[in-house]
């Protein structure tokens, strides 16, 4: 341990003696440099900000494009049901991440858990690898950790981008088969449920008999795993905050007639027959 602080040390002075002959300090020169460089890539994007926005006319439509593309597409409606979220490209690593690790036994583990080891890992490079040799070709090791990281993100966003997600229409054909497997084809209000379920967004979180999401818990099954009743289902759906669950939103304003069905619905979903 001592001779390799005594070589660090010994290195460290060789370097400012370097520094001292041959080369400039870091003040002022580098730093001059770093800021015209900097000043350089904000005008660059200002710039680019301008061109987008004065070569473009107000207007979604492809004729209303300039130079760098619309101002904007449709405007948002807030009142839709069939709005699929989605994260901007840098994310669509970890978007996917959520499609492979599946709620709730290992979602922490992918989203949280693994890229944070991951940051730390790469936070802590600096001071774990201290040796000189900076040419590729003698670091087999880095470069191999390197090569497959930057695969690996690549292929995850990728997927990421070309992930479907069901539209509602493709969700309804399918309520059938869920009546099917979940034994509830003769409960009509159920069916009815199960419509809206598959109208008003539930799937862009929850899974059910293997469509959907995976940011919330799967329901296949949920009316014999829990002990809600029709009635509990309904005030929970109506207002998840009274329960604890401040991540899924409201869904009040669907009526009591459509959460009396939603909740007919989650009850008699008792897992596949």
């Amino acid at each position: 341990m001592n001779r390799r602080l005594e070589q660090r040390r010994a290195d460290h002075a060789q370097y400012k003696k370097d520094v001292k002959e041959r080369g400039k300090p870091f003040y002022p020169f580098a730093m001059f440099h770093d800021t015209v460089m900097s000043l350089l890539v904000v005008c660059l994007i200002v710039a680019l900000a301008c061109v987008w926005k004065f070569t473009a006319h107000e207007g979604p439509t492809d004729a209303d494009s300039g130079w760098l593309g619309k101002l904007y597409d449709e405007k948002a409606d807030p009142g839709t049901t069939s709005f699929t979220p989605r994260p901007d490209w840098y994310f669509y690593f970890l978007f996917y991440l959520l499609r492979i690790f599946k709620w709730p036994d290992s979602v922490l583990l992918g989203t949280v858990i693994v890229p944070t080891i991951a940051l730390m890992l790469l936070l802590a490079l600096p001071f774990l690898d201290v040796a000189r040799e900076r040419r590729p070709l003698r670091r087999p090791v880095a470069m191999v950790a390197a090569v497959l990281t930057i695969i690996s993100m690549g292929e995850l966003t990728y997927k990421g981008a070309v992930a479907k997600e069901p539209t509602p229409s493709e969700s309804i054909g399918l309520v059938d088969t869920w009546a099917a497997s979940e034994g509830f084809t003769g409960n009509a209000d159920a069916l009815a449920g199960a419509k809206i379920f598959a109208q008003v967004g539930c799937l862009n979180c929850h899974s059910y008999q293997g469509t959907g999401g995976s940011i919330g818990p799967n329901l296949s099954g949920i009316g014999k795993t829990s002990n809600r009743g029709v009635e509990g289902f309904s005030n929970y759906v109506a207002n998840p905050a009274d329960f604890g669950n401040r991540t899924m939103p409201p869904f009040a304003d669907l009526g009591q007639d459509n959460l009396r069905r939603l909740g007919e619905f989650l009850q008699a979903s008792q897992g596949s027959k």
